[in-house]
């Protein structure tokens, strides 16, 4: 599925997912004001493969706690157990969900008009209610951070 800007958006597949935990670094943005969510991941890139307990290489940006002025976002990995795990990071944990998982595939700059899509055209029209827990971005094998290029999973949890 490639979802640059002005592409359309193609049929999730659906997962069922174990809880997870994320470690990283975290803050709040405004809707209108995301320039932030790069320079966190910037903080955090020096981390990945040296926080304790980290999980294989793959990374996640998470969204969560969203209300009228913004939202929480944390970039980082999946740990085994917050053992070890302090200052600097902050941990969240992701419920066990059944989740609509869509491929981004581009730059990273176009994730906004992916999740746009997804909310606007795929959501309304699906019958599906996303549940109010961590929506998150994985960033695997196919996603190359020296250009912010490739293929990403957008994973969106949904009620029951």
């Amino acid at each position: 599925m490639t979802s640059p800007k002005g592409a359309a958006l193609d049929t999730p597949s659906f997962v069922d997912a174990q809880q997870r935990l994320v470690a990283g670094f975290g803050a709040r943005f405004p809707y209108t004001s995301i320039e932030g969510i790069p320079m966190l991941w910037q903080r955090f890139g020096p981390h990945i493969g040296r926080v304790p307990n980290q999980v294989g290489h793959a990374t996640f940006g998470l969204s969560y706690n969203g209300d009228q002025t913004g939202f929480d976002y944390l970039a980082g990995v999946e740990v085994s157990s917050t053992d070890g795990l302090g200052d600097p990071y902050q941990i969240v944990t992701i419920p066990a969900s059944r989740y609509a998982v869509f491929r981004h595939t581009g730059h990273v700059s176009g994730i906004r008009h992916t999740c746009e899509q997804i909310w606007r055209d795929w959501l309304p029209s699906s019958g599906k209610q996303f549940a109010p827990t961590p929506m998150f971005e994985l960033y695997g094998d196919a996603f190359d951070p020296a250009t912010a290029s490739g293929v990403v999973e957008i994973w969106c949890p949904l009620a029951a």
